[in-house]
C-alpha cells in the first residue's frame, strides 16, 4: 500500500468538557495520512481534494464546537431536533449547563476527550467521503508546543457572522508581554494563571448577579439562541466583546494602570499562529 500525508492540514479551535477542570478551550494541529492503492492518475488521492474537501469536512464538523464526552457518567443530555441542552457535573461537583443550536456541539463516543478519541471520530466521519482505493485513514492531533506562558479560555462572540458566535468554543493560546522593550515572563505567567481554564464573558451577556456563585450567560445570534451556566470562579468578566483584539487591549490597559510609568506591548494569541497586538504607556 502507498501512503500520502499532509502535515498541519488544519487547526481545530474548540472547547470541551473535562471531568476535573470543567470547560476548557483548546487548539490542536491536525495532520492526516491516507493509505491505499494508486488511482488512474498514479495518486492515492489528489492533494487538492485533501487540502480542500477533507479540511472543510473537519472544520465543519469539529471546529468551533463544544466537544462532549458522551460516555461520561455525570452527563445528562436533552437532545431535540434543532437544540442541544446538556448538564455536566465535574468530579468536584461543579455544574456546567449548556444550551445551543445542535451544530454548535459535537458528541464524542468516549468517557473523556483526548486527541486519540477525537482522531477516531474524525476518521469515521471522513471515511464515507473517500474513494474506494483508500483503505485506511489516520489522523494526528496535537497541541502546539509553547515555550512560555499560555492559557486555555472559552468564549462566544454574539455579533460574529460565522462560528465564533457559538457560546462555548475556545483556544489554547500563548502570551507575550514586553515591558519597556524587554520580555516580562513574570507578567506573562501572572496573566496565564489568572486565565487558566477560564471562560471570558461579556458583562452585557451576563444574566445573573455578579455576586452569584454561578454565572449564566445568554444571547441570541444569527445561528440561534445560546446559553451557558458555570461556576463564577471559572469566569472572568470584561466590558467588551471577547475578541482577541479586545483581550490584548484589556491586558495592556490593566498593566498600564498598575504601572503608569512603563510602556507595555502585549502580543496575545488566539490559538495557533494568529492573534492581536496592543500597546499602552505614557502619553
Amino acid at each position: 500500500m502507498d501512503r500520502l500525508f499532509v502535515e498541519q492540514l488544519t487547526v481545530l479551535d474548540f472547547s470541551y468538557l473535562h471531568r476535573q477542570r470543567g470547560l476548557l478551550g483548546e487548539s490542536w494541529r491536525v495532520g492526516v495520512e491516507l493509505v491505499g492503492l494508486l488511482d488512474a492518475q498514479g495518486m492515492v488521492l489528489d492533494f487538492g481534494i485533501v487540502k480542500k474537501r477533507l479540511k472543510q469536512l473537519i472544520d465543519d464538523y469539529f471546529d468551533h464546537r463544544l466537544l462532549v464526552p458522551l460516555g461520561y457518567r455525570d452527563l445528562a443530555i436533552d437532545d431535540h431536533a434543532s437544540q442541544w441542552r446538556l448538564r455536566f457535573t465535574t468530579e468536584q461537583g461543579e455544574i456546567i449547563e449548556h444550551d445551543s443550536p445542535r451544530q454548535a456541539v459535537c458528541g464524542i463516543e468516549a468517557a473523556e476527550i483526548t486527541p486519540e478519541q477525537v482522531a477516531q471520530a474524525i476518521a469515521k466521519r471522513l471515511r464515507a467521503e473517500l474513494p474506494a482505493n483508500i483503505r485506511s485513514i489516520h489522523l494526528h492531533l496535537e497541541p502546539e508546543p509553547i515555550g512560555g506562558a499560555c492559557y486555555q479560555y472559552s468564549h462566544g462572540l454574539k455579533h460574529h457572522a460565522g462560528n465564533c458566535q457559538r457560546i462555548a468554543h475556545g483556544h489554547r493560546s500563548a502570551l507575550r508581554i514586553l515591558r519597556n522593550g524587554q520580555r516580562a515572563p513574570d507578567l506573562e505567567a501572572n496573566w496565564a494563571r489568572r486565565w487558566r481554564d477560564i471562560y471570558i464573558g461579556t458583562r452585557e451577556d451576563l444574566k445573573s448577579r455578579e455576586d452569584a456563585p454561578c454565572y449564566r450567560f445568554a444571547y441570541r445570534a444569527s445561528q440561534g439562541a445560546f446559553s451557558l451556566t458555570l461556576p463564577a470562579s471559572r469566569c472572568y468578566l470584561i466590558d467588551t466583546e471577547s475578541t482577541v483584539e479586545n483581550l490584548a487591549r484589556h491586558i495592556a490597559r490593566q498593566l498600564h494602570q498598575a504601572d503608569p510609568d512603563a510602556c507595555f506591548i502585549v502580543r496575545a494569541f488566539e490559538g495557533i499562529g494568529k492573534g492581536a497586538i496592543a500597546e499602552a504607556g505614557p502619553g
